[in-house]
């Protein structure tokens, strides 16, 4: 139960934190969104072994946070899970790409090793884009703008309806699971025997839920062609904010200082 309620929180987390009122939070969402996409086309054009001439894009993840005013352990936790996946991913170049890169003293660093640690940069680099782009946009800000940027609408609205969904199967896992504790003589675990039938409930339960709120979104206005209002205009603010991360991108990506 204390992991489902620690999953609740940090789900709404960055609902939270998208509702600041800093500099970063005042963005134009278009801004934020074209500066966040050009930044991780940057960072994933570079080579498999270029490590040191990616360091210099970790000003973009640590200066956003510190305008922003978002603490840095809420999003660590989120990249951390993108961090099993790369690891896999790259662990096998450590085995098989023995050549020596160079050495630092007595220890030799190989280009497997090398390889391995340029996957985890760009993966830290790329979800901290993401994640500050949703820490710092309103979820409904930034769908919409997706919508008038005539993104395929069966891509936003299954973005859309995961995201929400996800909170849903978290009240509904929550709720099931108490009732099963109080049921079973207050055992905190779920017993193999009884999982079928849990998790059985916990979809059925999930898709009436869901066809409820579903109801409720058409009833109010819901409809997965509709185009929303035009937002306010780009300022002057916006453009400097955007021209200035696009140019630091692709400075860093041809020129490089390491």
């Amino acid at each position: 139960m204390s992991n489902i309620h620690g999953s609740l929180g940090e789900l709404h987390a960055l609902d939270a934190l998208a509702a600041g009122r800093t500099t970063v939070h005042r963005l134009h969402p278009l801004a934020k969104l074209c500066s966040a996409l050009i930044f991780i086309l940057a960072v994933v054009s570079f080579g498999r072994y270029d490590f040191l001439p990616l360091t210099p894009y970790l000003f973009y993840p640590f200066i956003l946070m510190a305008l922003a005013e978002i603490p840095y352990g809420i999003l660590l936790k989120r990249v951390l899970v993108a961090l099993p996946f790369c690891l896999f991913a790259g662990l096998s170049n450590v085995f098989f790409d023995r050549e020596t890169a160079f050495t630092l003293g007595s220890v030799t660093i190989s280009y497997g090793v090398l390889s391995l640690l340029t996957i985890l940069l760009k993966m830290y680099l790329s979800v901290m884009a993401a994640l500050l782009l949703v820490a710092t946009t309103p979820f409904v800000e930034l769908t919409a703008q997706l919508r008038r940027l005539r993104v395929p609408m069966q891509f936003v609205t299954v973005f859309e309806m995961t995201y929400r969904y996800a909170g849903v199967l978290l009240l509904e896992t929550r709720s099931m699971g108490m009732a099963y504790a109080l049921r079973s003589g207050g055992k905190r675990a779920l017993e193999m025997r009884h999982m079928g039938s849990f998790v059985g409930g916990l979809l059925l339960r999930g898709f009436d839920r869901a066809e409820r709120i579903h109801a409720a979104m058409r009833c109010r206005g819901y409809s997965l062609r509709t185009v929303p209002r035009a937002p306010r205009p780009l300022r002057g603010a916006d453009v400097w904010a955007l021209a200035a991360i696009v140019t630091a991108s692709a400075v860093l990506r041809f020129v490089r200082l390491f």
